[in-house]
């Protein structure tokens, strides 16, 4: 067994780090399985994060293009110079070396051997299932969420009620405009400024390696029509045809977005209590800063006057709580439920058996309005008012009708 020490809080304070939930996740796969591999979006941390946790191994990384000849000419030679642990960072640049790690592991028979990150998703998990299926544990690493920035507790839905607001009280439209990606924290740094280099720079770059995209700008323009449509219904005709490409084109630029984890799509709920149901998912953006820079809201007072305010509140929720759940590396059952007469509700969390209806609404100020798509549900559901939640921008935590009303805060 290669990790023979104890990753806690003291070494992220040591670091400078922020405290990640889905540590203990990590070193609780380097125990079980051979490998561990941590993927995310590019500039989520991964390394930093693993180079603090696995401190006695070796470290490489295949952007490096010497490192990178060398594992591709020799991969048995290469890997050979390192009989501890290693991490192998852009592990996807070298798609042969799974098939060496593969027998190293199986000849060797330990646990926590090599530990295999990477940004590109689709590449680095088509080469697991070609070589390490079944000798890797694939954890998530995504940008932080508010709970981590703020050294709070993961985020769990059937919690909620037992909390109090955290004393933390910033305004949520500073935190949402900012985003979550670690550096922009870290550093310190304008946002927009970053985000701006982040989306030329990273996003188009894994563009041009996964898929042969040969007109960047018409895919920036894609991309910043989809961060128009956050929080709607996708409909590929209507979004191939103002992007002016096909359809086949704009589910394959989805797909690289979504497997470049930025953006989700929530697909509908499916149970047979009404027919009438919307069968089309809805799309999100993972990082709520990313989104504002792709709509060109320059500050957290265009926020809150912007016409996409309630759509890119609600996108933040549901990602706070996607997040959470890839950290904890627990599958995310969630949907969304919409009728074809218009009742809707935003997020159904299945957990344990329950379900859990949560609404989303933005204004600062309570209002009745916002238990009734809730209400709804539970009534054709027949689920209690107790397991249902309204998440809103207020600072009030209260019970309305039965149903809990949480400040966003406590997110």
């Amino acid at each position: 067994m290669f990790v023979n020490y104890i990753y806690d809080y003291t070494i992220c304070k040591r670091l400078g780090m922020i405290d990640r939930a889905i540590k203990d996740k990590i070193l609780e796969a380097a125990k079980n399985y051979p490998v561990v591999t941590l993927t995310g979006p590019r500039q989520s941390g991964k390394t930093t994060l693993l180079k603090s946790i696995f401190e006695n191994y070796d470290y490489v990384n295949m952007e490096d293009p010497e490192v990178r000849k060398y594992a591709t000419d020799d991969a048995r030679g290469f890997l050979a110079q390192y009989q501890r642990g290693l991490i192998i960072d852009e592990a996807q640049r070298v798609p042969d070396i799974f098939s060496y790690i593969q027998v190293i592991v199986d000849e060797e028979k330990k646990e926590g051997r090599f530990i295999l990150s990477g940004s590109q998703n689709f590449l680095l998990l088509k080469s697991i299932s070609q070589s390490l299926a079944g000798r890797t544990s694939v954890l998530h690493l995504l940008p932080f969420t508010k709970r981590e920035l703020d050294g709070r507790i993961p985020l769990s839905i059937d919690d909620l009620t037992s909390e109090n607001l955290p004393e933390n009280k910033s305004s949520i439209f500073e935190s949402i405009h900012k985003g979550f990606y670690p550096r922009i924290h870290d550093k310190g740094l304008d946002s927009q400024d970053w985000l701006n280099n982040y989306f030329n720079t990273y996003i188009q770059r894994d563009v041009r390696t996964v898929m042969n995209v040969t007109d960047l700008d018409l895919f920036s323009d894609f991309v910043r029509l989809c961060a128009g449509r956050t929080g709607q219904l996708l409909n590929l005709t209507s979004l191939a045809s103002d992007a002016g490409i096909t359809q086949v084109t704009a589910k394959k630029w989805l797909s690289i977005l979504e497997t470049s984890f930025i953006i989700f799509t929530l697909r509908p709920y499916h149970k047979n209590f009404s027919k009438r149901i919307i069968k089309s998912p809805k799309l999100y953006f993972y990082d709520s800063g990313l989104l504002c820079y792709l709509l060109r809201i320059r500050s957290p007072e265009d926020l809150k006057i912007s016409p996409y305010r309630g759509n890119i509140f609600e996108g933040y929720c549901i990602s706070e709580f996607l997040k959470s759940m890839h950290h904890m590396n627990a599958y995310p059952d969630i949907h969304f439920w919409r009728d074809s007469t218009g009742n809707e509700v935003d997020l159904l969390i299945e957990k344990n058996g329950r379900i859990y209806p949560v609404e989303f609404k933005s204004g600062e100020t309570f209002s009745s309005d916002f238990v009734k798509g809730i209400k709804n549900w539970n009534q054709l559901a027949k689920n209690p008012d107790n397991d249902s939640f309204v998440i809103y921008g207020g600072n009030r935590k209260m019970t309305y009708k039965g149903v809990n009303v949480i400040p966003c805060g406590m997110l």
